[in-house]
């Protein structure tokens, strides 16, 4: 008799086994297996990562033109001020030379070519419009900053030359 009671104390720790590797053991392998097979987010370089997230966010699209006289819904009226779905935008973190009253040809050739960088810049895809403190400027126009990828459109156009970080206030470009 005693000989019966190991084997079923035996069979008792067979089966704990068995039920210890199909509840922790084998849902762990399924995971590590579509882990791999997905190729796990450690194993991607970690601005692919970020930046695929960051994308997702970036839900704003639209063809922009130079604005006109008539439309203004979706088009650049400088390096710094667009019309998007019928509201007026002023890129809250850059400023850029005047394109309406120019002070000098410097201004005037700088204005030009913000305004045709930005044009690009946002018809090149997807954008996020990021508000900031203050909704609004003293003129009534929105202030958000533009971003794709989480980067932000109006650094880029820091970095080439073509606008200055937002100080507070305008300077000359003269």
């Amino acid at each position: 008799m005693a000989r019966k009671v190991n084997n079923a104390s035996g069979d008792s720790s067979a089966a704990r086994w068995l039920w210890l590797v199909g509840l922790v053991v084998l849902p762990l392998a399924v995971f590590l297996v579509v882990l791999l097979w997905e190729g796990s987010p450690a194993s991607r370089p970690a601005a692919e990562v970020g930046a695929s997230a960051v994308q997702a966010r970036d839900t704003e699209r639209a063809q922009f033109a130079r604005c006109g006289a008539a439309s203004r819904y979706n088009c650049v009226v400088d390096g710094d001020t667009i019309w998007y779905q019928g509201t007026k935008i002023r890129v809250a973190d850059i400023n850029t030379p005047e394109l309406s009253q120019p002070e000098c040809a410097r201004e005037a050739e700088l204005a030009e070519a913000a305004t045709r960088r930005l044009t690009d810049l946002l018809n090149q895809g997807a954008f996020s419009l990021e508000d900031i403190a203050r909704s609004h400027d003293k003129y009534g126009c929105r202030l958000q900053v533009i971003t794709r990828g989480g980067e932000s459109l109006g650094d880029q156009l820091v970095a080439e030359g073509l606008a200055e970080t937002w100080q507070g206030s305008r300077s000359s470009w003269c």
